[in-house]
């Protein structure tokens, strides 16, 4: 069982940056991969970025590679999200996911997470 909670959001103008953080209970979270999903109004949930159980592999979308990093502490039970030129698209809900099967390879399939944050909302100004 793990329990989510996100935190970070805001409102920021276009070129800005932001810094997600996903708290996470549960003494097994350091064995879970965990993922970053975004939703706008209207669209479907979406990729946004993953990292291994261990920190030692990390997963981008395209669209956001190169401005956003995935990391996690696991001391803390903690996953960020660095969110740097923001641009109006990143306009969304994020949402901290936990894949609870140990020791997993990442996904980036939101189907395969079975645990998920309440969400956090970002919005861009342009």
């Amino acid at each position: 069982q793990a329990q989510l909670v996100e935190s970070g959001g805001g409102l920021v103008q276009a070129g800005g940056s932001l810094r997600l953080s996903c708290a996470a209970s549960g003494r097994t979270f350091s064995t879970y991969a965990m993922g970053w999903f975004r939703q706008a109004p209207g669209e479907e949930r979406e990729f946004v970025a993953a990292i291994s159980w261990n920190g030692g592999s990390t997963y981008y979308a395209d669209s956001v590679k190169g401005r956003f990093t995935i990391s996690r502490d696991n001391r803390k039970n903690t996953v960020y999200l660095q969110m740097n030129s923001l641009k109006p698209e990143d306009t969304a809900v994020y949402y901290c996911a936990a894949d609870s099967r140990q020791f997993y390879p990442v996904s980036v399939l939101p189907g395969r997470y079975d645990f998920w944050g309440q969400g956090t909302q970002v919005t861009v100004s342009s």
